[in-house]
This record gives structure tokens, sequence and C-alpha cells, in this order.
């Protein structure tokens, strides 16, 4: 009788140690996935924020007249385009002023403290994470 208790506390420790090993396992794998879905999640970031600021670089440069337009929209890839991208980065450059060619979607302002100013609608979109990260991220900017 003495035996047949041994064995039985014994097999119950055994499935306990394999299920707090399992457990284990489990956590340290959803860890590691976490970790890396973070890490992109805060590069998308920071890719929107230079992104932003390179649409105004590239606005800058840009010369608005009839024959030229505006600059509507910028499209890239990071780390560099190719299958290689870590991340599609796509910004659309809305106008609000008065006075603009017929190109440029414009929105109609009566102040001329506002006119041209620049809606900068930027998306940052992850093409290798398994769960899809994307950051919008808008900003009104007079230049």
């Amino acid at each position: 009788m003495r035996r047949g208790f041994s064995m039985i506390t014994a097999i119950i420790f055994i499935v306990l140690v394999a299920t707090l090993g399992a457990l284990a396992l489990s956590l340290s794998t959803q860890t590691t996935k976490q970790t890396t879905d973070l890490f992109l999640r805060e590069q998308g970031e920071l890719l929107a924020q230079s992104a932003t600021e390179f649409a105004l670089l590239a606005f800058s440069a840009h010369e608005i007249n009839a024959t030229n337009g505006c600059l509507q929209q910028i499209n890239a890839q990071y780390p560099q385009a190719g299958a290689n991208a870590l991340f599609d980065i796509n910004i659309t450059l809305r106008y609000l002023g008065s006075g603009l060619p017929a190109a440029c979607n414009e929105t109609s302002v009566t102040t001329t403290d506002s006119n041209l100013t620049l809606i900068i609608d930027t998306i940052v979109t992850s093409t290798v994470s398994t769960e899809p990260i994307r950051f919008h991220r808008r900003t009104l900017q007079k230049p």
C-alpha cells in the first residue's frame, strides 16, 4: 500500500514540474514576441516623426506654381526600397489657403495668417511583424 502512494505522489510531482516547465516556456516566448513588437512600434513612431520632418523639407524645396502644382504625396520604405523593407511610409499633404493652383487639394481659409498651412498625414506600416503595426500621425504645420 505504501509503494502505491509513493508512485502516485511521484507521478503528481512529475506532472506538476512538466506543467510549470511548459508555462515558463510559453511565457518566455510570449515575452520575446512582445518585446519585438514593442521595438517595432517605437521604431515606427520615430519614423513617423522623421517622415513628417522630411515632408516639410520636401515642401520647402518644391516650388508651387501652375506647372509644378502642389506636392501631395510622398511614399517611401525603410531601411531601403525593395524586398528587405521593414516599414512602408505614406505621407499625404493637404493645403489650407487660397490662391493656390487648381491641382492642389486645398481648403479655403479667409485669414492671411493661415494661408499655405499644411495638414500632413503620415502613416507608417510594418511589413514584417506577425501582428500588423500601423502608426498614424497628423500634423498641422505652418512652413
